[in-house]
């Protein structure tokens, strides 16, 4: 009988797993965001296993040198990296998210607008590939934007938070940049609406 049990656990174990990387790779999150209503972090995230919801990829301070001002702030897409410029040669280092294959990009940009716990309106253009996304959802935990969002130049990029930190490191959304909440309100408040952004390849 218990030899049945632990079988049968195994086997729900396993189709949870085997679910929840289906949902992920086959959902297109085209806000950039995270999927609506999945549990985030998968058992981890059920059972409250320690560190759920913090990255895995730890905010460091490191060495970059380069001829940008403190306070810019330069992303590396191939990395999975956000740097913001401290000055002297440093800078601080997060983990993110980037697009997917087909929905990378790299320019210059600004920082034009800053919000705290944003609201979702998803374009026409998302809607008509993804019909069952709402066409309005207000900020919150459960919003894709996660808790802090600033809009990149007059794109609808933005470099935003999101309720799935398990994304953080991978190529999921359509082109914007996601960072853990708690990643994501440190560099809100260490980032002005002006400030320039380097998107690198």
């Amino acid at each position: 009988m218990l030899t049945r049990v632990v079988a049968g656990l195994v086997i729900v174990i396993a189709a949870l797993g085997s679910t929840a990387s289906a949902d992920i790779l086959s959902e297109e999150i085209l806000s950039g965001g995270a999927p609506r209503g999945r549990t985030p972090g998968g058992l981890g995230g059920l059972f409250g296993a320690p560190g759920y919801g913090a990255s895995s990829i730890p905010r460091t301070q490191v060495s970059y040198p380069s001829k940008e001002a403190a306070g810019t702030i330069i992303i590396n897409t191939t990395e999975r990296r956000l740097y913001l410029m401290t000055g002297n040669g440093q800078a601080l280092r997060y983990g993110i998210g980037v697009g997917r294959v087909g929905f990378t990009w790299a320019g210059v940009t600004r920082v034009v607008a800053k919000k705290e716990w944003p609201s979702w309106t998803p374009p026409a253009q998302m809607l008509r590939r993804r019909p069952d996304l709402p066409r309005f959802m207000r900020g919150g935990p459960e919003n894709p934007l996660g808790a802090r969002a600033m809009y990149l130049g007059s794109t609808l990029f933005r470099i935003h938070g999101s309720n799935e930190p398990e994304t953080i490191g991978t190529a999921v959304s359509s082109g914007c940049f996601r960072l853990t909440n708690e990643d994501v309100i440190d560099l809100y408040g260490r980032v002005r609406v002006g400030t320039k952004v380097i998107v690198l390849r």
